[in-house]
């Protein structure tokens, strides 16, 4: 089992860092597991989609060499994590980017007029680890809770094909929810790593 962990925040010092450390521990818990790390701030991914990834994106040209390696990542994993702060009832823009540019057409799916959808990612399943700021009841309240599920579990994941294994909400708002949600992460951790094909 190969896990691949993408996430996104400048400070290394965050809450969101440290829930990644503690998936990570709970990943490694588990004999036989391995990981990867995808750090799109600290590895400066340019998520701008540009002309050449529209070419690319309408199968004019190849992805670029940045992608090519994004994909590579991809393809050696079992397991895709989304790991990321909320930002305006979304994910991070370079994790959003990451997404346009790599989850590309003919990579992550084929639509043919003639014969419709081919999801081509069926072999990699997905979990997505969110991390709010404010309470549970305010996101369930102003369907914020449904629309980021809606937006990456339906709208990237199974619409690629990928089954999925979780979408978690974790809400540090004080000393007790922050220790209570680093717990939680280290508990994802060693599920995913449990989960077999």
């Amino acid at each position: 089992m190969h896990i691949l962990i993408v996430t996104a925040h400048p400070d290394p010092a965050s809450f969101t860092h440290a829930a990644v450390a503690r998936f990570v521990a709970g990943v490694e818990s588990v004999p036989g597991t391995s990981h990867e790390i995808v750090d799109l701030i600290a590895e400066g991914f340019d998520p701008r989609f540009t002309s050449a990834d529209d070419d690319a994106f309408d199968g004019r040209t190849a992805v670029g060499a940045d992608v090519v390696v994004q994909q590579q990542r991809l393809d050696r994993a079992d397991v895709l994590v989304l790991l990321f702060p909320v930002y305006w009832w979304s994910m991070p823009a370079v994790m959003k980017g990451w997404i346009d540019r790599v989850f590309v057409s003919g990579w992550a799916f084929v639509e043919e007029p003639d014969k419709g959808m081919t999801r081509l990612l069926g072999r990699l399943k997905g979990r997505v680890v969110a991390i709010g700021g404010t309470n549970r009841s305010t996101y369930e309240r102003r369907g914020y809770l449904a629309a980021i599920e809606t937006q990456i579990v339906e709208g990237v994941f199974r619409y690629c094909g990928m089954p999925v294994l979780g979408f978690d909400l974790l809400l540090p708002l004080d000393e007790a929810s922050g220790e209570e949600s680093l717990c939680r992460a280290f508990e994802l951790g060693r599920q995913t790593a449990e989960e077999r094909a």
